[in-house]
């Protein structure tokens, strides 16, 4: 039942294909450290390859045939892709999913102060982080601001090697008994979290001016950007690690770098895609939803609608519409819910079950069930479907392994499979192991990343 170590598979030309897709990763986990960036991006590498704006089709009253591709933009924060298949739509589509949303720190919307002749951004995180990790670090900001005359202006400071960075200072060690007494979820608190952005006061006639220095960071502001304090009423800023992703280990074989739970199956599902040139059996799709970190909830998360509205559309511009077509081809489609898994680590060995975890290098990763404790939140597959998925795996030689979230009762996690399968259709989580899940900075294999890309293009094409 021990899985193959992927590495030892490879030929020369397997390694030529691993390194072009790692080197191409790098570049789009440093292009999209938030959603919309993540979007963005994915536009950019989609009409490269003909996809065109599904509501542009759609205002034209265009129809769509079979190969033709086209992309649904819900909000610039989260994306669907469709290729259209020779079957009829409603015999099913074959779906990769994946969110672009990860854990970090957000600003409060009114976030400016000063305290102590220090600058500061208040702050609320978001998705689940080790508090304690984000504080004594280079970070970076990115965003976008929305003025009232309805200009959206994007910011990214802090990762041009000109830019300076902010940050979130710690208690020195000389001084921190008290806060070494406490349990980790509380050695740095959430109200603690607070960005230092500058410490030189502006110049004024008033020396007892108690805003000077916030004042000289919102002169800089608005001289770079053209906003004023009260923009960040409608802005969405998120703060993360600055500087790019990085290739780990001195044999190279791993990356370190911001968020590749869960951009690193987004990135996988899109190389798969892409390298789709014919026209396909069934229709294929690869969605990349956002606020899967904080329950998949919003306009923009896996429960809203947009991509069962998509869908609709999509249905309408290759036939007539009704709502009993919908249902069958929501019912009918089978997908993957393409998820990070936690990776072993030996050095925390205590916390996993040996022969039920993802092991880095060993291939993508299927996993049955998620959830907690007795499988709480899961969407649980059915034996078939992945008695299915083995041959598909097998056949197109890729290394793959199954696992779970860790020992029984230790915790858990969720993924937007359980709400995809409530249309009836079949979903299994599948993924890349992940050393430091959540952490600012987290290690993949590149194996696992060249096994997702080959798992998730003999899905779309074969399944």
């Amino acid at each position: 039942m021990e899985r193959n170590v992927a590495w030892t598979t490879y030929t020369d030309k397997d390694l030529k294909k691993l390194e072009t897709i790692s080197k191409n990763y790098i570049k789009f986990l440093d292009s999209g450290k938030t959603e919309r960036e993540c979007v963005t991006e994915a536009i950019r590498l989609s009409e490269k390859h003909g996809y065109r704006d599904f509501a542009e089709v759609i205002a034209e009253g265009g129809k769509l045939k079979a190969g033709d591709c086209v992309y649904s933009n819900c909000m610039g924060k989260a994306i669907m892709f469709f290729k259209v298949g020779r079957q009829p739509i409603e015999k099913g589509m074959n779906i990769v999913g994946a969110h672009i949303d990860s854990p970090r720190i957000d600003l409060k919307q009114n976030p400016m102060y000063e305290e102590a002749g220090l600058a500061y951004l208040d702050t609320h995180y978001y998705g689940g982080i080790k508090k304690y990790q984000w504080v004594a670090m280079p970070l970076a900001m990115h965003g976008v601001v929305a003025k009232k005359d309805g200009t959206l202006v994007n910011i990214v400071i802090g990762e041009d090697p000109k830019d300076p960075v902010i940050g979130i200072s710690d208690l020195l060690p000389h001084l921190a008994a008290d806060q070494m007494g406490k349990k980790g979820s509380l050695i740095i608190e959430g109200e603690a979290l607070d960005v230092i952005i500058g410490s030189k006061p502006a110049k004024t006639d008033d020396d007892k001016d108690k805003d000077a220095v916030k004042n000289a960071v919102l002169a800089i502001l608005k001289e770079k950007y053209d906003i004023e304090e009260e923009d960040f009423l409608s802005a969405e800023i998120e703060i993360v690690p600055a500087g790019g992703a990085r290739e780990f280990g001195l044999d190279r074989s791993m990356i370190i770098g911001y968020g590749h739970d869960d951009r690193v199956c987004a990135y996988a599902q899109l190389e798969a895609l892409f390298d789709i040139s014919d026209i396909p059996e069934y229709t294929i799709c690869c969605i990349l939803a956002d606020k899967e970190e904080i329950g998949s909830v919003g306009a923009t998360g896996m429960s809203a609608k947009y991509f069962e509205n998509a869908v609709a559309e999509l249905i309408n511009a290759t036939g007539d519409y009704c709502d009993l077509k919908l249902r069958r081809t929501l019912a009918a489609s089978r997908m993957l819910s393409c998820d990070v898994s936690a990776g072993f680590d030996p050095l925390f060995a205590g916390v996993f079950e040996r022969k039920n975890s993802a092991y880095l290098g060993r291939g993508v990763c299927f996993n049955k069930y998620t959830g907690r404790g007795g499988k709480g939140g899961s969407n649980d597959a059915n034996a078939e479907y992945m008695g299915a998925l083995r041959k598909l795996m097998e056949d197109a030689k890729v290394n793959f392994q199954t696992a779970e979230l860790g020992k029984v009762d230790q915790g858990g996690g969720g993924t937007i499979a359980y709400i995809c399968a409530a249309y009836g259709m079949n979903v299994i989580d599948s993924g890349v192991a992940v050393l430091s899940m959540h952490a600012p900075w987290e290690i993949i294999s590149k194996a696992d990343l060249y096994e997702a890309v080959k798992a998730y293009r003999a899905f779309l094409v074969n399944a």
